[in-house]
């Protein structure tokens, strides 16, 4: 079952889709686009390292942060840094970071609305397909004006593929759970961009 809290922190979570928006629908360009993330994970990396050197817990804290995430950098701090990394990458064009940032900031809410999944478990197969059809379309979006149709959407498969293999399994290394929120938008972009370059 959903809590109002998890409502709460997907919407947040899908509030996010404002930045490659503000691309697409040509209000800034590219360039802006990459210094505003660049702001904005700055902020994150401020506010994560008041919360855990300082102490200071905000309530906020209490809609954007899971448990295992209270002891750990928070997962609303690991998607500002995963977007902001791949729109910095220079071998990512725009259509192929705006790609993984689409499949981070709608794919993954849509997942998790349908089932979540605890550390280093699966989740389930409907959700996983669910997941994958989201993410083709979105990188279908994000791609066409840009490449062929076909190449389009041969490319948002595979990373559409990478992005819910990130989802659905989310693993524990030494400790620490790896969230998706750090690994979609890298997992889908690395996929893509080796398409276009193998096919493009």
């Amino acid at each position: 079952m959903t809590t109002g809290a998890e409502l709460r922190r997907r919407a947040v979570h899908a509030s996010g889709v404002g930045f490659p928006a503000l691309y697409m629908l040509n209000i800034v360009d590219w360039q802006a686009l990459r210094y505003l993330l660049l702001l904005a994970a700055s902020v994150a990396a401020v506010l994560e390292a008041i919360r855990l050197l300082v102490g200071l817990n905000w309530q906020v804290y209490e809609t954007l942060t899971r448990e295992y995430e209270r002891d750990n950098v928070a997962g609303y701090a690991l998607y500002m840094f995963s977007m902001t990394a791949v729109a910095w990458v220079p071998a990512f064009d725009p259509p192929v970071a705006v790609a993984g940032m689409l499949m981070l900031t709608i794919g993954d809410p849509v997942s998790g609305l349908l089932g979540s999944n605890e550390a280093g478990r699966a989740k389930r197969a409907g959700v996983i397909a669910a997941m994958f059809v989201v993410c083709v379309s979105l990188g279908v979006l994000a791609l066409a004006g840009s490449v062929s149709l076909p190449l389009a959407v041969a490319a948002a498969m595979v990373g559409g593929a990478g992005a819910t293999v990130a989802d659905g399994f989310t693993p524990v290394v030494r400790g620490y759970v790896l969230d998706d929120n750090l690994t979609i938008p890298p997992a889908a972009c690395v996929g893509i961009w080796l398409v276009l370059r193998v096919l493009g």
